[in-house]
């Protein structure tokens, strides 16, 4: 059973790392977004096609009626509680599965 609380625990930390490297693209991108960047940029074309699949469909669900996108928050938000609720308790499942 130690193996596979071994792979749990792998992937869970994988899983971590690319949600805080996602987080910070994301607030990179929003402070990218305020200097009105270049749009040819590649640096700026990559934060963008690797963000607004993401932020776009939020967009679409609160609206931007306050004139302020607080898109990028509000993902920011769900990966917080990602990282603070299923990577902790898969992570306690797999000491669970050890012990």
């Amino acid at each position: 059973m130690f193996i596979l609380a071994n792979l749990i625990t792998a992937i869970v930390q994988i899983l971590d790392i690319l949600l805080s490297v996602y987080m910070w693209v994301i607030i990179i991108a929003a402070l990218i977004s305020w200097v009105n960047p270049d749009p040819y940029n590649p640096v700026v074309r990559f934060l963008y096609s690797v963000t607004e699949p993401v932020l776009r469909p939020i967009r679409r669900r609160i609206g931007i009626g306050l004139g302020i996108d607080i898109s990028p928050m509000i993902v920011i938000l769900i990966i917080w509680f990602i990282r603070s609720f299923l990577i902790k308790s898969l992570i306690e499942l797999a000491f669970r599965m050890k012990g």
